[in-house]
């Protein structure tokens, strides 16, 4: 599968299959980690967002953390492939060279700690990506989600690409040109899970958006714990650091 990024996307197995993988090569046709191998930083104060679900799709996608070179599969729970029970409405994925380091408590938002994945991303633009594609994004604004104990950032950013890109720089001009989109946003994830019989989801911050200086700030910090994991600094636990 061709990405419109500069990486190519090579699947294994049959999508909507346990066994599928969604395996990323660079053009030199190495294989890559789209967490640890992909730059963090796109330049020109852009950063690079890796899709592991298109807007408007339900299968629950995500980099597998604990295999060589973490390609994208669907989660599983029970050995079943799992499903959102509503498509979603925007793309989603992750920063690569991020960690949300579980030993690490964040006492602004109530001592949370860290739920071991690379920072979630939710891309706001009017395209849909698809699996696998790397984008170039201006990061806007964030939610501190509390999910089952741990804290989720999710940040808000939109595509270099997007038409009204030079518009939107931060979670004012949000409200601006996508109004009611914060609000869509922090519901959709508030309540996600209830479905399940899980009860609703918090946010630190009273519930509010943070802007983009303090999305800056998370996404500065959870680089540095990135890389005290892949020095060593920090346990890895069962992650793979290749």
């Amino acid at each position: 599968m061709n990405s419109p990024s500069r990486y190519v996307i090579r699947e294994q197995g049959k999508p909507g299959s346990l066994e599928y993988r969604a395996f990323f090569f660079d053009h030199t046709e190495k294989k890559v980690s789209p967490w640890h191998d992909i730059p963090l930083s796109a330049g020109n104060g852009l950063l690079n967002f890796v899709v592991e679900i298109p807007k408007y799709t339900s299968a629950k996608m995500e980099a597998a953390t604990d295999e060589p070179y973490t390609p994208i599969k669907q989660d599983t729970k029970n050995g079943k492939l799992r499903y959102l029970p509503n498509k979603i409405q925007w793309n989603y994925g992750f920063f690569p060279q991020t960690w949300e380091d579980p030993s690490y408590s964040n006492a602004e938002i109530g001592g949370a700690f860290g739920d071991n994945d690379p920072v979630d991303v939710v891309e706001i633009g009017q395209r849909s990506a698809i699996i696998g594609e790397v984008m170039k994004v201006k990061p806007l604004a964030a939610f501190a989600l509390i999910d089952d104990g741990e804290l989720d950032w999710k940040i808000i950013v939109i595509s270099a690409d997007d038409p009204k890109a030079a518009l939107v720089n931060d979670e004012k001009d949000v409200e601006k040109y996508f109004p009611g989109t914060l609000r869509a946003i922090r519901d959709w994830y508030r309540d996600y899970k209830i479905p399940d019989g899980k009860p609703a989801n918090k946010f630190g911050f009273d519930n509010k958006a943070v802007g983009k200086i303090y999305a800056l700030k998370v996404i500065r910090e959870t680089n540095q714990l990135w890389k005290n994991l892949m020095t060593r600094f920090a346990s890895a636990g069962r992650l793979s650091l290749l």
